[in-house]
């Protein structure tokens, strides 16, 4: 797992200092298909013969889904959107609850028949969660590893009570119980397996947790009672814990590199682990040792499942390949194989079903209720004991021709995003898809506005340069494999344009529009309405702060933007910023309190307040206000051109804002000479005003046709187009850290 920090997610450890950031994932086509690789699956059996089966998947994506099964189809019945990272892996308690980990840290819990409802955020993993194990016959139990070699056992019905704690919910709290606070937790099982506690927590529930591990934990195993659990990852050991008192039992060593998968029978006796080394082994606990060895595969081993019997075991892994082993007989036999890695398995009557890095999910035919018959349609061979052994044998040309080469039935995903470049004018993103397509994003909208199919990227690349320079305001990345824009103070208020670049023609063309600020009034303009909404006859004032914080304490100063119009004005949503209703993107943010989490901006309820989103987004959006900002000018000379004749119509040096066209600086020259007064859109200290000189930029003929002699301004020698801003010749013409020098020059015969 890569250590890629996303908004929210742990990374904030890294970025404590800074403000909390709001980011937005973009949601092209069907939001019902997972659009990265599925990394965990749980199959929920019928209560009643009549009843569906029910698949939950849970993604790269960030997102879990349930899968209504049907004989023919599967329909997407509900998404659980609240994780902010990949989902990790995910297990089904008790028959109606859904127990999920991710990268972000947290362990979840979902009403799993809801229409995506999670009941409760567990934050007690101070790094990546990895893995979850749940007891088949135990509904009360689930335990949770992740990186720091953190493992914690959980009292499912305990977890899950009504918190007593007042004001916060205790579960947001970062339990110090592993650090010596004095708080101890006492369990045991009993007769009706369930789990009882006894805790002198004042704040709230605690789970047990299992020291030992010293380095990262990425697998776990539970037996179906669910008092013997089994751990392994990077450390190459494997160890079984009693869950009612998380302590170590024993500690198994023999495989030669990271544990990746792991199970255990119905008793608790046999145990099955894959590895990093390509190699299965079967270990019996009793005996505290490995009885068996499996070399099957050529690379690392990262799923299993097993037979109810625990007689043979399915088995996945990097080299794309599933097989079904005999455990005692050593005969193995290869099923089929994927076209991606096997991230996971899960048993489905006489089917299993394949998770890959892949969006799209598989059925394979497994005869999972009498597996020898897999074995009599031949190609079987024996599993040698020694790792890489198949690998060798592989090369020797001895590869196995799979059983199966269809699956019986699949659930497609749609292709990630692999590759992005955000495009100079910083409003359009080019990204292309693992399917080849290349597309044309609008972020300050989250639209695709091209999809020029399967072309190269760079080629389109650089068609669609533009000679602009606008100051980078937000940044993306494709982790989820959407699109994720991230927006932080102050930079994402860095850039401004026209009114007339952005086509609003609400506003006089000269107005200035941040980029930033209407993009967070566009996502936000669902939340601001059902906010409006709720608040009935008592509106917010402009002005007025929100319950809360008391925001004005903070050092704040009002840009000239906003003191243009009135409230109304400020809070409308012009064309560039509206965000589609029908594929909205998703929130992923942080408040004061209760850690990160991600909506859709159509969820929003109105509710929200600055406990769940960044105080300098409230101050933006309810307010309009923006913080301090730097570089919004630029320093420049304007002087005759070398051997001109033209009078020097200024001394000194100028400044105006970096997005001023050269046109203004035209108009400017041509004021100064020829109606000889100073002009009106430059102010006394030698900076340029926003308005234009004479009115005429409102018209309809563009102010360098309308203005005789013609005026050329130049730079390095080289002619200026007219809307050419001042940040754009800096970075493209004049190419130096000095102030810029500009020309001019009067153009005979025109």
């Amino acid at each position: 797992m890569h250590r890629v920090g996303i908004a929210g997610s742990a990374s904030n450890s890294v970025r404590s200092r800074k403000e909390k950031r709001i980011t937005y994932v973009l949601n092209d086509a069907d939001d019902t298909k997972h659009c990265a690789g599925v990394n965990c699956l749980a199959v929920l059996k019928p209560s009643k013969p009549d009843n569906s089966s029910y698949l939950f998947t849970g993604s790269r994506d960030g997102t879990l889904k349930r899968w209504e099964l049907n004989e023919e189809d599967a329909t997407c019945s509900a998404t659980f959107e609240s994780h902010v990272d990949w989902v990790n892996d995910a297990v089904l308690v008790g028959g109606n609850t859904l127990v999920s980990c991710s990268s972000d840290t947290t362990v979840k819990a979902w009403d799993c028949f809801s229409n995506g409802t999670c009941t409760r955020t567990f934050r007690q993993h101070t790094d990546y969660v990895t893995c979850l194990a749940a007891a088949e016959r135990n509904g009360n139990i689930v335990a949770s590893g992740g990186l720091c070699g953190e493992v914690f056992i959980w009292d499912v019905e305990a977890a899950l009570a009504p918190v007593t704690k007042s004001g916060e919910a205790a579960d947001e709290d970062r339990s110090s119980s592993t650090n010596g606070s004095g708080i101890s937790s006492l369990r045991t099982i009993g007769s009706s397996n369930n789990i009882s506690m006894q805790t002198s927590l004042p704040q709230g529930y605690v789970p047990i947790s299992a020291k030992g591990h010293k380095e990262s934990v990425y697998a776990l195993a539970m037996n179906d009672t669910g008092n013997v659990l089994v751990s392994g990852g990077t450390e190459k050991a494997i160890r079984v814990w009693d869950t009612r008192t998380g302590s170590k039992m024993m500690k198994l060593r023999g495989h030669t590199d990271n544990i990746r998968a792991l199970l255990l029978d119905s008793t608790g006796r046999f145990c099955l682990s894959g590895s990093s080394d390509s190699m299965i082994r079967l270990w019996d606990l009793g005996q505290q040792r490995c009885v068996h060895s499996y070399a099957v595969h050529t690379d690392s081993v990262w799923a299993l499942a097993s037979t109810p019997t625990f007689s043979h075991v399915y088995s996945g892994g990097r080299d794309l390949c599933l097989y079904l082993t005999d455990l005692a007989t050593r005969e193995s036999i290869l099923l089929c194989t994927e076209e991606n890695p096997i991230q996971q398995l899960a048993m489905h009557d006489d089917g299993i079903w394949v998770a890959t890095t892949d969006s799209s999910v598989h059925r394979w035919p497994a005869e999972g209720r009498n597996p020898q018959k897999v074995f009599q349609r031949g190609g079987s061979f024996l599993a040698g004991n020694l790792s890489f052994s198949r690998a060798r044998a592989s090369m020797e040309g001895s590869t196995p021709v799979p059983v199966y080469k269809e699956p019986t039935f699949s659930i497609d995903g749609i292709p990630g995003i692999i590759q992005y470049e955000i495009l100079n004018n910083k409003r359009h993103v080019l990204t292309k898809d693992n399917a080849g397509s290349v597309k044309l994003w609008e972020i300050t909208r989250g639209v695709v506005i091209e999809n020029y199919g399967q072309v190269s990227f760079e080629k389109k690349k650089e068609e669609l340069f533009e000679m602009v320079s606008i100051p980078s305001w937000f940044t993306v990345d494709s982790r989820l494999g959407n699109l994720s824009v991230h927006l932080d103070t102050p930079q994402c208020f860095s850039a401004e344009l026209y009114t007339m670049d952005l086509n609003i023609t609400e506003k006089p063309e000269d107005d200035k529009i941040n980029l930033a600020r209407e993009t967070l009034k566009g996502l936000l303009a669902h939340w601001l309405s059902k906010k409006k909404h709720k608040l009935g006859s008592h509106p917010l004032a402009n002005g007025e702060l929100p319950p809360g914080r008391d925001i004005s304490t903070r050092s704040i100063t009002l840009s000239k933007v906003e003191v243009d119009g009135t409230p109304e004005n400020d809070s409308k949503v012009y064309p560039p910023f509206e965000f589609s209703t029908t594929s909205p993107p998703s929130i992923i943010t942080e408040g004061s309190h209760n850690g990160p989490w991600r909506k859709k901006i159509t969820e929003m309820d109105g509710t929200e307040d600055d406990k769940d989103l960044p105080w300098w987004v409230l101050d933006c959006v309810l307010h309009n206000r923006l913080p301090p900002r730097e570089n919004t000018k630029c320093s420049f000379y304007l002087q005759p051109y070398e051997g001109s004749t033209t009078q020097t119509v200024t001394q000194g040096k100028l400044s105006a804002p970096r997005i001023l066209r050269i046109h203004k600086v035209v108009n400017y020259v041509l004021e100064k000479l020829v109606l000889e007064k100073p002009l009106d859109s430059l102010s006394i200290d030698g900076t340029f005003a926003p308005g234009g000189g004479d009115g005429s930029f409102r018209s309809g003929l563009k102010p360098w046709q309308k203005l005789k002699p013609s005026i050329e301004i130049l730079c390095n020698n080289q002619v200026l187009t007219p809307d050419m801003s001042l940040a754009t010749v800096r970075a493209y013409i004049w190419k130096k850290p000095e102030d810029v020098v500009l020309n001019y020059r009067i153009v005979p015969g025109r």
